[in-house]
């Protein structure tokens, strides 16, 4: 039978990863709430093995948060007291034994609520003690107050739409509580007097019922939605699984993370792992743009540490607009895409500035990593974006390291593969000086006797005609060979040896072959016959 309860109020501390530990920190500010009019102490409980120093994964790599840190940690935002709990079962963080080992100390201390932060390993702790404990448990709070004496929990309900105060229905018991962590905010009490006990359980046997298959450290690609400066998010309000493909395609404009409510990802959307909200991940980046949400609080608690929240409703009366900073009333299916290509637009003007005006600065204003960052956001691979753009992939590398400059014409595919028409951020000037090189190009080669015209007049034009001819065992001697645009070739007579980069093509009578004209390439003549080719050459 438990004891009669004190007025502590404890913190179950997850030492896994130091978001997690962070999240903890945000409940013991919450944990203050209570103990304050309780007249109680903080507890952060911190269970381990009992073996000092960092821990390592299976790599040898350190994994999680150090315990000595962890305790200055909590004592520093506003821990009363930290309670170190040892077994060496408890060396794997598993959910069954972390409880039996909590619900042990419990029955000794009788505090009189035990918190823990919203995730799965917090739920899951939290279950098994208050089953084992035959006591209340209160899911999803994002508020206390105390009233008469008793705990009340304020916890969204019916998808947000109802806000449910929840009270324990036995006072005499612990009762236990999952908080949304970031519904509070971590304290700076710059104390550290916090009072140090340690508890080593005996006969701690871990259940045999269970096995351990394999464990892994979070992978850096699921963080990169915590961790992003610009998250997208869309909601029910899209409608269809392609007005979701808009959400996705203004996120890859932007160079941001996409993110989700709840209907987009019970309709198969998006991935659970891109959930924001309480149930999901929260999100804290400098931008952060609401589509078709309607503003739920379980959505809105994972989205409330953001600098800046554009959200676009077609209901002027959305719940969201209460948070958003600026609110767009209109229907999302009509106004993102025009936002996704006026951001392409601004996008490829900003890149063109750089290799316009001065192309010696381009490397210093972050250009490479300005090229990463959208290839990235599209999710194409370095092959990919050179196929896109006809460069090598060590050329993209080299772009991309700021080891080396591309020229405009790059810019000009790259606008092609993003679907942005390059009339709309290209300046008269630099359409009039693509024309003048164009032009120049036409009437050197024109006035070159290896050259016959088929496109008279056509200096100005997109597609010409030229007629090649090349003597017997002789190399084309090129006039300005390496150019922006395509190129296609159809040998008329004999034979043609054609190098385009490292790689080199033999193509005989009424073979053709097609290239990006910016490869450097090369003709020639190997045979005992005169060569002639039809050339046609596209510019942009």
């Amino acid at each position: 039978m438990q004891n009669s309860l004190n007025n502590d109020v404890w913190v179950y501390i997850d030492l896994r990863t130091q978001r997690l530990f962070n999240a903890c920190l945000n409940v013991i500010a919450a944990a203050q709430q209570l103990a304050g009019p309780f007249g109680g102490q903080v507890v952060a409980l911190i269970l381990t093995d009992g073996e000092d120093g960092p821990k390592t994964n299976a790599g040898g790599e350190p994994s999680g948060v150090d315990v000595a840190a962890a305790m200055e940690t909590c004592g520093a935002k506003g821990a009363d007291k930290i309670c170190i709990i040892t077994h060496a079962a408890l060396a794997d963080t598993r959910a069954d034994t972390q409880a039996e080992a909590l619900n042990r100390v419990v029955h000794q201390k009788s505090p009189r609520v035990v918190l823990f932060a919203l995730s799965d390993l917090g739920r899951e702790i939290a279950a098994f003690c208050a089953r084992q404990a035959n006591a209340g448990l209160i899911a999803d709070c994002v508020g206390f107050e105390v009233d008469k004496d008793q705990i009340m929990a304020d916890c969204p309900s019916w998808g947000g739409e109802i806000m449910a105060r929840l009270s324990f229905a036995d006072s005499t018991q612990t009762g236990f509580v999952t908080v949304s962590a970031h519904a509070f905010s971590p304290l700076d009490t710059k104390k550290n007097d916090a009072v140090i006990e340690k508890i080593e359980l005996h006969d701690l046997i871990p259940s045999n019922r269970l096995k351990r298959i394999s464990s892994a450290t979070e992978a850096l690609e699921h963080l990169k939605l915590e961790n992003a400066k610009t998250v997208v998010v869309g909601g029910a309000g899209v409608r269809t699984a392609e007005g979701f493909a808009g959400v996705r395609r203004l996120a890859a404009a932007m160079g941001a993370e996409v993110g989700a409510t709840r209907p987009p990802v019970l309709r198969h959307w998006i991935d659970e792992e891109r959930l924001i909200g309480q149930t999901g991940k929260s999100v804290r980046p400098k931008l952060l743009v609401s589509i078709g949400t309607s503003g739920a609080v379980q959505y809105t608690a994972g989205i409330v540490e953001s600098e800046t929240i554009v959200a676009i409703n077609r209901d002027p009366d959305a719940p969201i607009f209460q948070t958003a900073d600026i609110g767009i009333v209109a229907d999302a299916k009509d106004l993102v895409p025009l936002v996704e290509s006026r951001i392409k637009q601004v996008v490829m003007r900003d890149l063109a500035d750089q290799l316009c005006v001065d192309k010696t600065d381009a490397a210093e204003n972050g250009f490479g990593e300005k090229i990463c960052k959208l290839r990235e956001s599209h999710n194409w691979s370095i092959e990919e974006l050179a196929d896109q753009t006809g460069q090598t992939p060590e050329a993209i590398d080299k772009f991309e390291r700021n080891q080396s400059t591309p020229s405009v014409s790059f810019l000009l595919r790259l606008s092609k593969a993003l679907g942005v028409d390059p009339g709309t951020f290209l300046s008269e000037d630099e359409k009039a000086d693509i024309l003048d090189q164009r032009a120049k190009a036409f009437i050197k080669r024109t006035k070159n006797y290896h050259y016959q015209t088929l496109t008279p007049g056509g200096e100005n034009q997109h597609l010409r005609g030229f007629m090649i001819t090349i003597e017997p065992r002789q190399a084309h001697k090129p006039v300005a060979y390496k150019h922006e645009g395509e190129e296609f070739v159809f040998v008329m007579e004999g034979s043609l040896e054609l190098t385009l980069g490292n790689k080199v093509k033999q193509l005989k009578t009424g073979e053709s072959i097609w290239y990006n004209s910016e490869t450097s390439h090369k003709l020639k003549n190997r045979g005992n016959e005169v060569t002639r080719c039809l050339v046609m050459l596209f510019t942009p």
